[in-house]
């Protein structure tokens, strides 16, 4: 039995601790917050609010099923899972919503009402979608990340000029569609992703066949109750927590990891698996001498947008809204530009609301709506309350104008979130959100490697390395780093 250290506790850390302790190791998770989850975390109330602070988008459900299902359980046996009708509405202005339905034969009627000719378009950009859906998500996306020689395999040879890894999304969707709504619709989850959809490869319109064919789910009572289950199947295999027990240094003798620190402690150990944000891990707990990169490599490196979050307790229901809202009323493109080419605060932003209340009465005291709006922005802006406050009152002026009801005054529980909040409670490199962006340049084995090059016992894990940013590729990455380090364990 060896005995292995996770640092940090959010879907990627619990993911490979779960499988590197069914293996048959003890293993130890240090999570420096005094819950676990990451930015899966939630913000409970006295007044009865419960607020999911960070993912709110539950989609590729299968992968949610496989990790379960890898420990003998399923889904079910830790939370409900339901499927949302309409999957997401999208403002482009008032009286201008594209409501988006779950069931495909609706969506199709939707885009030829649109463009003539755009469902036939619709299925054609489907099949493609699903071809490297299935091929990504249960092939690509299982490789470490090590070498190219992971890449040559006939099938995969044979398919990599339909998954399009190094081709533009943005111009994928063009040879498919025109009309410019239906193009927002199409490129909205790679912003998610982090990039301009110019620089993203097409490879990821397998986005599009999970949120528009898979459809959108929510699970009962929120993403704090996937982050309760994944806790619960590694408890049982018998994972041992340390809460608010922030790591302070790795221990390295004869090029191994041999113990951390933390607060003040010792902790002997044969093996490290590094959850917490990759930068943090190199720059604050490893000798310079051991680090995979230099801080010039991360200063150059694109990453997904940062945010500002506000989480909002409403006295009163709110008609007009649905589970999930993307105002899209002002330019795309320039958003996108002072995210990415101009970092800066957004000259006329974008924004995203959710509001779970409408789905689930447990998560809001009876007659109140919960309230999640986000802004993505740049990476490492300077972050006060005074701008804080500009952009919260931009954005309630937009919905309230949007659901044509006042809500500022009914306001009974408010919190922001931003850089700052990232970087303290997360360790996250200039305040990023979502982790590093899939460019064309960062894509497979041109992300951050998941295994430190000079110390053979450490391996990293999350949304800085492979396979990405979002929930699904974050659980992945868990199983991917575990499996790694058993192959290690086996061969010394």
């Amino acid at each position: 039995m060896h005995k292995i250290a996770i640092i940090g506790s959010g879907f990627s850390g619990l993911s490979a601790a779960a499988y590197l302790a069914a293996a048959g190791n003890e293993v130890h998770v240090f999570e420096k917050n005094i819950q676990g989850g990451g930015r899966a975390r939630q913000l409970k109330t006295e007044s009865g609010y419960v607020f999911d602070m960070g993912p709110s988008w539950y989609w590729m459900p299968n992968v949610f099923e496989t990790f379960f299902k890898d420990f003998g359980f399923s889904v079910s046996d830790f939370y409900d899972l339901k499927l949302l009708n309409p999957s997401f509405e999208i403002v482009f202005g008032k009286n201008d919503t594209m409501s988006i339905p779950e069931n495909y034969d609706e969506l199709c009627d939707l885009f030829e009402s649109m463009e003539q000719g755009s469902s036939t378009q619709l299925n054609k950009f489907m099949v493609e979608a699903e071809y490297k859906y299935k091929t990504g998500i249960e092939n690509i996306v299982y490789k470490p990340g090590l070498s190219v020689t992971e890449f040559i395999d006939l099938d995969l040879i044979k398919g990599a000029f339909r998954l399009q890894v190094f081709s533009s999304f943005s111009k994928h969707v063009r040879k498919y569609f025109s009309n410019p709504k239906l193009i927002a619709l199409m490129e909205f989850p790679v912003l998610f992703l982090g990039a301009m959809p110019s620089e993203t490869p097409a490879l990821y319109s397998l986005m599009n066949y999970a949120g528009l064919k898979l459809g959108t789910y929510y699970p009962m009572g929120g993403f704090g109750k996937v982050i309760d289950g994944m806790t619960e199947v590694a408890k049982r295999n018998g994972v041992i927590f340390h809460y608010n027990s922030p790591v302070e240094k790795i221990e390295i003798e004869n090029n191994q990891a041999s113990k951390i620190i933390y607060n003040g402690k010792e902790f002997e150990c044969d093996a490290v698996v590094a959850s917490a944000d990759y930068h943090h891990v190199e720059s604050k707990l490893l000798p310079v001498e051991y680090r995979n990169y230099t801080e010039a490599y991360w200063d150059k490196k694109t990453f997904a947008p940062s945010s500002l979050i506000f989480y909002l307790g409403v006295n009163k229901r709110i008609n007009s809204l649905e589970h999930h809202t993307l105002f899209f009323d002002e330019d795309l493109d320039l958003h996108s530009k002072e995210i990415y080419k101009t970092p800066q605060w957004p000259t006329k932003p974008l924004f995203y609301v959710c509001c779970p209340s409408k789905t689930d009465n447990e998560i809001a005291p009876t007659g109140h709506e919960n309230l999640f709006l986000l802004m993505p922005i740049a990476t490492g802006l300077k972050d006060t309350e005074e701008l804080r406050e500009k952009y919260f009152n931009i954005i309630l002026e937009r919905l309230e104008k949007q659901t044509g009801q006042e809500i500022k005054s009914h306001i009974d529980y408010k919190k922001s979130y931003c850089v700052n909040d990232f970087i303290l409670d997360y360790n996250s490199f200039k305040g990023n959100a979502y982790g590093l962006a899939n460019t064309l340049k960062q894509t497979a084995n041109l992300k951050p490697k998941i295994r430190n090059k000079k110390i053979k016992n450490l391996f990293y894990t999350g949304q800085l390395t492979v396979p990405g940013p979002g929930v699904p590729p974050s659980i992945i990455s868990g199983k991917v780093a575990a499996t790694q380090l058993l192959k290690h364990i086996k061969n010394t």
